[in-house]
């Protein structure tokens, strides 16, 4: 005869487990689980719990230590499955080896090839983006900007800048992201090279810089680098090859040119852009550097002006007079010094745009060929050659790295002894330009052409 449902079950004793066994299983009231046991599987258990509860159990001796582990709850587990279970368990068990070992091992296993199947499938695009968040803090904007801008996706409405297109371009590190990082071996690359070097070869170069600090800095992540070969793929030959190496530009205004030049450029119809050649030559900045100032930079009280320099972040040089009277004559419309000419509120907060091709029409004019705005940075170099100005001085000027220990541990030069070389250069720079400027008639906003110097 069937038992009843509800009569107890003999926890003492080992039992042939059955499905109405199971049913009638209950946990004694003092008691927070109790377990019945196989007596077909001898390591098998049903454990029942205060809450009701039941689920199949492993159970068995590993040396003094009692070995528990949980199979499954009785309701998705059948009976025979669960005697085979445990039978599997216990044949680890007589080999010596602890079933929760082997299964931490195994889902180690599973996890780690989970994680090397992605690393297979991860883009250059989600490694670069990780790239660029993680070492922006220690790039200077420009640095971050080139990143940004050389591997923008295009594609947007534009006027300018679009070779007529009508939307912007995308630019030429765009057509990587979409490769698998493990895709980025020395072949694509080379293939890459020399189709962006086709198009722009200084541009290629840049981009090919940039994707080269990007693997080196995957190279030294372990979930990067196990998908790149032990060379940094961008320094394979194939690829430097088809790069080629960069013209060493030569391109500078002589003494004689400087009348020229001046005349050309102090002429053109846009002031803001007149004034910011000449500034450009006068100080011997980079081109970034002097659209990136501010009103704020300009110190008229102690005669400094601050540039933010990619080198050491910000130098302070002198603000010689004939700069400071160009500057103060140019309207205040932003926060910029040469801000945006545009009546939109969008481009009134914006500097203005480099002014390349004024420079070209200037030069033009002036019969000057291939002269480059990076060239009268080049210009203000060479021509203090003519003054036998000291090396370190206009080093120090140009934001240039100090190139000897002395320099760099033991040469102190204050704002007031720049300022004494600095005044002398652009006063040789305006004599013989033609240009005669006298510093305390400044006010009056008067300038004299006189003959130039021969």
């Amino acid at each position: 005869m069937r038992p009843l449902k509800s009569a107890p079950v003999d926890l003492s004793e080992a039992q042939e487990l059955t499905v109405g066994l199971i049913e009638r299983l209950k946990c004694p009231q003092d008691k927070a689980q109790a377990f019945l046991r196989d007596r077909k599987a001898p390591a098998l258990r049903v454990r029942v719990t205060a809450s009701g509860a039941k689920a199949f159990v492993f159970e068995a001796k590993l040396g003094r230590q009692t070995i528990r582990r949980t199979i499954g709850d009785v309701r998705s587990w059948t009976i025979e499955g669960a005697r085979n279970e445990a039978n599997r368990l216990r044949v680890q068990i007589d080999q010596g080896a602890d079933p929760r070992e082997v299964e931490r091992q195994k889902e180690s296993d599973r996890l780690a090839k989970a994680a090397a199947a992605a690393v297979q499938a991860v883009t250059v695009g989600e490694a670069w983006t990780t790239y660029i968040e993680a070492r922006r803090p220690r790039w200077g904007e420009h640095h971050y900007k080139d990143h940004i801008r050389k591997s923008k996706p295009g594609g947007e409405p534009a006027v300018r800048g679009t070779r007529g297109r009508g939307e912007t371009i995308a630019g030429p590190i765009y057509p990587l992201l979409s490769l698998k990082l493990r895709e980025l071996t020395p072949t694509a690359l080379s293939r890459w090279a020399e189709k962006e070097t086709a198009k722009a070869p200084t541009s290629a170069r840049l981009c090919w810089r940039l994707v080269r600090g990007f693997l080196s800095w995957c190279s030294e992540h372990p979930q990067y680098a196990q998908v790149l070969p032990p060379q940094n793929p961008a320094k394979a030959k194939v690829v430097r090859e088809v790069l080629g190496k960069p013209k060493v530009r030569q391109d500078s205004l002589q003494r004689e040119q400087l009348a020229a030049w001046f005349a050309a450029v102090r002429n053109l119809s846009n002031p803001m852009a007149s004034a910011y050649l000449q500034t450009l030559l006068l100080t011997g900045a980079r081109p970034g550097e002097i659209l990136a100032m501010r009103w704020k930079d300009l110190d008229q009280k102690w005669k400094g002006l601050t540039i933010r320099d990619k080198v050491e972040g910000e130098r302070i040089i002198p603000l010689t007079p004939y700069v400071a009277w160009m500057l103060d004559s140019l309207p205040r419309v932003n926060e910029w010094v040469f801000a945006s000419p545009s009546s939109e509120e969008k481009m009134a907060k914006k500097t203005m745009s480099t002014p390349h091709k004024l420079h070209e029409r200037a030069c033009q004019v002036a019969g000057i060929e291939g002269l480059t705005l990076h060239g009268l940075r080049r210009s203000f170099k060479s021509l203090t050659e003519w003054l036998e100005i000291p090396a370190g001085v206009v080093a120090q000027l140009m934001g240039h790295k100090p190139s000897a220990t002395a320099e760099k541990h033991y040469t102190v030069r204050p704002l007031d002894l720049l300022r004494m070389h600095h005044e002398k250069i652009e006063a040789w720079m305006l004599e013989h330009a033609g240009i005669e400027f006298a510093p305390e008639e400044a006010g009056t906003r008067k300038l004299r052409v006189v003959r130039s110097a021969p």
